[in-house]
């Protein structure tokens, strides 16, 4: 999500555990909402899950960089692993793409100090990026708004982590339709994962 003011009370209070927002895109593009957020999502009790929106026509390491400055770690209480929104090509073949994003990862996990989680959508995977199954050790966050029991999980991976079901649900708290998320468990206890201080439940948006 980005750009919208939001009551993040109301969302904790309506069972959303976590909200995954937007950080930064390519070289220079912060998020303005992206600072009152945090803190109030942090107030609210409410786990951040922070992205970077990738732009592949530029190059990946100083968009790693922006993205752990703005962030500052992505390491500290109710902190979700980085995340790389992974969903243009930016002209690149599957080869060039694919070691776009295994150059932009090494460096944010470098600079974050955690493993981070890939976003995508199965199209854009199976297609930009050759269906790779390169990626596999990384969490995967799939969004797929079929409507399907299970998401369609492209790339060889043996699972999914964070599922974005749909970008028109409603939550209290939030004006107008918005991202909603499902966490699968398979990263473990919810509130380890977030660096809780108790555990969450699972949801969000």
């Amino acid at each position: 999500m980005d750009g919208r003011l939001i009551n993040w009370f109301a969302v904790r209070g309506a069972g959303h555990s976590f909200a995954m927002l937007k950080a930064t895109e390519g070289l220079s593009y912060v998020n303005p909402y992206f600072v009152p957020d945090s803190l109030l999502m942090r107030a609210a009790g409410v786990a951040r899950g922070t992205y970077h929106y990738a732009r592949p026509n530029l190059p990946p390491e100083p968009q790693a960089a922006l993205y752990a400055s703005v962030v500052l770690g992505q390491n500290g209480t109710l902190d979700l692993p980085p995340v790389l929104d992974i969903e243009t090509s930016g002209g690149l073949a599957p080869a060039g793409l694919i070691n776009w994003t295994q150059r932009y990862l090494n460096t944010v996990q470098s600079l974050t100090g955690r493993v981070p989680i890939i976003y995508t959508y199965p199209r854009f995977w199976r297609t930009a990026m050759a269906n790779t199954s390169q990626f596999t050790r990384y969490p995967l966050w799939i969004a797929d708004y079929s409507g399907k029991p299970q998401p369609d999980v492209p790339g060889n991976w043996p699972t999914w982590t964070f599922w974005q079901t749909t970008d028109s649900g409603r939550i209290p708290g939030i004006a107008g339709g918005t991202d909603l998320n499902v966490y699968s468990g398979a990263q473990g206890d919810f509130g380890r994962y977030a660096n809780a201080p108790s555990s969450g439940s699972s949801g969000g948006n």
